[in-house]
């Protein structure tokens, strides 16, 4: 149930794209205790995108969870930026990560709901 969605306006080729959705496919599975079979990730890169007033690389997250919580998402917070920074030409400040804890009873899959 963990979903991370990943935005940039850096593009990103294919090698690229493969290598982030599989490693925040585990990092995610593994911080929140999930498993990965039910991690969803997300990337689109090289879109139109400006912070702080410029355009310089960045990065916006969407990371939600059934039960995720502060300890969990500072940790994830420190995970994904040190991910990110390693594959791609980003520093840590240009980086924003939105979390949500979504109720079970609100979070659909194969028919029903986690509840």
């Amino acid at each position: 149930m963990p979903f991370i969605k990943l935005s940039t306006n850096i593009a990103v080729d294919q090698h690229q794209s493969d290598r982030l959705l599989s490693a925040l496919s585990q990092l995610v599975a593994q911080e929140t205790g999930k498993s990965e079979r039910y991690v969803m990730v997300e990337l689109t890169g090289g879109k139109a995108m400006l912070f702080s007033g410029n355009n310089q690389p960045l990065a916006y997250l969407e990371c939600k969870s059934i039960g995720l919580n502060t300890v969990q998402a500072k940790a994830l917070s420190a995970s994904i930026c040190k991910l990110l920074t390693t594959v791609l030409p980003l520093s840590a400040d240009r980086i924003y990560i939105e979390f949500s804890n979504c109720p079970a009873e609100l979070w659909g899959w194969n028919r029903s709901t986690f509840a």
